[in-house]
């Protein structure tokens, strides 16, 4: 487990070049719709009745397994999982980008980082198949400076990998780079790459361990909390 790491703010803030780099499902935007309907679909499919958001939205970082997994309470290993991935997964390519927003206050911070010079990019295990696609209908795609997606690399979070790579990408130190993520492996993958990292503890949190558990280097309760280290 990751541990906080005193003065952390003093370094990034003492480099020439610094950026922010952004989980992306219930980090940076808010997802869970979406993913909420394309697992309700499912359970449909299957004579089950719809699940509302709010009881999906804590595993929503966990994309399709999470979906399934908690959407048709079923573990990875049982024999309708696969199946039921695939649809799913065929699903919310029609509905990606329907209800998906920002998470509140999040476009303000990306507004005061751009005003500010900081770079900013998304590094999300989100296969390309959606996050491009996503990405481009809310004309977020061409507006980051990196896109790592969770194929783009051949590991995922909580591998290093895809913020290393992103890092490489940027051509910045690790010290320069803070990573922002709603999930202990975000946390677990930044500090593994070398950069600092921030937790964010939006209250769907419901299994241990908890993010002020995560030794994040900084814990925020909302979106624009991240304006004071700026």
């Amino acid at each position: 487990m990751p541990a906080p790491r005193s003065h952390w703010l003093e370094r990034w803030s003492a480099q020439p070049r610094r950026a922010m780099l952004f989980d992306l499902d219930g980090t940076l935007l808010d997802s869970a719709p979406d993913l909420a309907y394309a697992a309700n679909v499912i359970r449909g499919q299957r004579g089950m009745e719809p699940i509302p958001v709010d009881a999906l939205r804590p595993w929503i970082s966990q994309g399709a397994r999470g979906m399934i997994t908690r959407g048709l309470g079923i573990t990875t290993d049982h024999p309708e999982f696969e199946p039921a991935r695939k649809a799913f997964m065929e699903v919310y390519a029609e509905c990606l980008s329907r209800q998906t927003t920002w998470w509140p206050g999040m476009e303000s911070v990306v507004d005061q980082l751009e005003a500010q010079g900081i770079t900013w990019g998304i590094v999300t295990n989100k296969i390309a198949r959606f996050t491009e696609p996503l990405l481009r209908d809310i004309n977020l795609f061409d507006r980051c400076a990196i896109v790592v997606s969770g194929d783009t690399t051949p590991y995922p979070k909580p591998h290093p990998a895809p913020i290393s790579h992103a890092v490489d990408r940027l051509s910045l130190p690790a010290e320069a780079v803070v990573y922002v993520g709603d999930d202990l492996r975000d946390i677990e993958a930044g500090f593994a790459a070398g950069t600092w990292t921030i937790g964010c503890d939006f209250g769907h949190h419901v299994e241990e361990p908890l993010p002020h558990q995560w030794g994040a280097d900084a814990l925020i309760k909302q979106a624009g909390d991240l304006c004071r280290f700026l």
